[in-house]
């Protein structure tokens, strides 16, 4: 007779579930039996729960579809949760099954004991407990239906002697499982009100985030009707930078000084897609359109005058025929002109320096945006390999960018890769990572050589948590608990098994990065970078001016002269405060 676990892998593999990321244990025993049993959905197994969740999450982001991902009774599927954060902040749908200690110890402080329904709800859109073998496939179709519909987690809970039940006939039959597609745009009148507001206006700025993707062409077009410039959040950079006559980069902490430029001088800023949430950074002036699928997002982060609920390319569809094109084209030529510029200096830094050690990142980023193919799937740390991958990364349609943009955790970019390259073992893929992040779940490197997975991880190794000395030297704080012990982490790779390369040269890295990514298998690139390279936002506040001017006074004082020279000597190529 057929147990629990056994009809729960059944309606996994009848929804199109193909693999499950997790580690075993006792309490997921009958859950791994039913895999083995099965056959047909492959166990991906990974070092650490945390690897499995943020797996999952770049295996849903990059196919839209539903991810898997399972840990054990108490400490096993609390290292799930930080991944989880991540796929849940990042909106897209994993299914997470948690295993539970036996239900009549729940309450005595058993072995391992947690309160998964609890620990849970913050980072999901549904977290139940199957307490009965009659209640699980009812349950797991509704968490697998609110993963889908709602973008985001959902967590199954299940005790483990739920998992070994047997279930000759169950009462509730769950069919395929899949997305439903519906057209979602506001009502005439309040389009009319934004067609009025828009046609008034000649002064418009595009704020896009994720939500348009799928929706480039329309937003292209859109910007051409109303000669407005395009800022693109982070999450945005993959659907609109490329292809985009109108694009003047970003805006934010990691942004361009075109796209804050942009933004400060539009009389309407229309929004698409994003919940950019750094409220600094919005106009204090404007007239602000915000186009979201979430209601609950609109006005959030700014005052809206006019929300409009609807998906941006249903909601653009709608829009267009009600709108005038424009004629006055100076705001759009002004920030075009201002990205140019921008982006030159941007570009300036990331040129081949062949005498220059330790080697910039900026070179790191672009050098391998240019080797990699096509249709590769970058992944980052959060830190300062985000700042490069926004700045330097080429998008084209076909490549992909994921990240911890949302949920801000270090230690995603090996494991995201671990995810995207376990969609497509075909499709290269690259990691970007921090010497930090990439520590933090170091033995994840073993999980590329036991799944076969030929990820090229680029560390970007400064020997110190770059960005987070930035913030303190923003604040005008010296730096302190920031220092990294220096790791060569090509030795590390090789003595786990794989192929590595230590860059220590300019000159060395383009050969270094040709063989890495021709290599046919997994690889690591370990480049030693400037630790005291500069990410300036596109705007500096009195404050932070402030900052640097105290951080210059007090590490003197302290003692440190070294590293002020150090910084002004890596920094000499750009102005530090405008």
């Amino acid at each position: 007779m057929p147990t629990v676990a056994q009809h729960i892998i059944s309606a996994l593999e009848g929804s199109g579930i193909a693999r499950v990321y997790g580690l075993p244990g006792d309490s997921l025993n009958g859950f791994t039996d039913a895999i083995r049993r099965s056959g047909r959905i492959a166990w991906e197994h990974v070092r650490h729960e945390e690897a499995a969740a943020f797996a999952a999450a770049a295996d849903a982001a990059l196919t839209g579809g539903l991810a898997v991902c399972v840990g054990s009774c108490g400490p096993g599927n609390l290292h799930l949760i930080n991944g989880l954060f991540d796929a849940q902040r990042t909106r897209v749908p994993v299914l997470a099954i948690a295993a539970q200690i036996p239900l009549d110890e729940v309450g005595s402080q058993y072995f391992q004991e947690t309160h998964p329904q609890e620990l849970f709800r913050e980072c999901s859109v549904y977290c139940e407990l199957v307490s009965k073998p009659e209640m699980a496939l009812r349950i797991v179709e509704m968490a697998m239906r609110s993963a889908i519909e709602q973008r985001g987690v959902a967590v199954v809970v299940v005790p483990g002697e739920v998992f070994l039940s047997q279930l000759s006939d169950p009462d509730w039959k769950i069919g395929p499982v899949l997305a439903t597609r519906s057209v979602l745009r506001p009502a005439h009148e309040p389009l009319r009100q934004a067609a009025d507001m828009l046609n008034r206006s000649t002064r418009i700025t595009i704020l896009a985030g994720a939500g348009c993707a799928g929706a480039h062409d329309e937003v292209v077009d859109l910007a051409g009707t109303l000669g407005a410039p395009i800022v693109h959040a982070l999450r945005g950079k993959e659907h609109l930078e490329y292809d985009n006559p109108y694009d003047v980069g970003m805006t934010g902490l990691l942004g361009f000084a075109s796209g804050y430029k942009a933004i400060k001088e539009a009389d309407v800023l229309l929004m698409l897609g994003t919940d950019f949430p750094y409220r600094q950074f919005y106009p204090t002036a404007a007239t602000i359109i915000q186009v979201d699928i979430d209601g609950s997002h609109i006005g959030r982060r700014a005052h809206v005058d006019l929300g409009l609920l609807g998906t941006v390319k249903d909601t653009i569809s709608a829009l267009r025929p009600l709108l005038s094109p424009a004629f006055e084209r100076d705001h759009l030529d002004r920030a075009l002109k201002h990205y140019r510029r921008t982006r030159k200096s941007l570009d300036d830094l990331a040129v081949n320096d062949r005498d220059r050690t330790p080697i910039r990142p900026e070179y790191v980023a672009r050098l391998a945006s240019q080797l990699a193919s096509d249709d590769a799937v970058f992944t980052y740390d959060v830190g300062t390999p985000t700042i490069w991958a926004a700045r330097y990364l080429t998008m084209n349609g076909r490549r992909r960018l994921i990240g911890s943009a949302t949920h801000g955790s270090m230690a995603g970019a090996l494991s995201h890769a671990i995810g995207a390259q376990t969609v497509d073992r075909g499709r290269q893929v690259v990691a970007l990572a921090g010497d930090g992040g990439l520590t933090m779940l170091f033995g994840e490197l073993v999980t590329l050589k036991q799944n076969r997975l030929p990820v090229k991880v680029i560390v970007f190794n400064n020997s110190s948590l770059g960005f987070v000395e930035l913030e303190m030297k923003a604040a005008g704080i010296v730096n302190f608990g920031t220092d990294l012990a220096a790791v060569d982490f090509a030795a590390v790779a090789r003595a786990v098994g794989l192929f590595a390369q230590r860059v220590e040269q300019p000159a060395d890295l383009n050969a270094a990065l040709e063989v890495a990514f021709a290599h046919d298998g997994p690889a690591v690139i370990d480049v030693v970078t400037a630790r005291q390279e500069l990410t300036i936002p596109p705007t500096i506040t009195a404050e932070q001016v402030k900052g640097f001017s105290l951080y210059a006074i007090r590490t003197i004082l302290a003692g440190r002269g070294d590293e002020l020279l150090d910084l002004v000597s890596t920094n000499v190529a750009r102005r530090i405060l405008d």
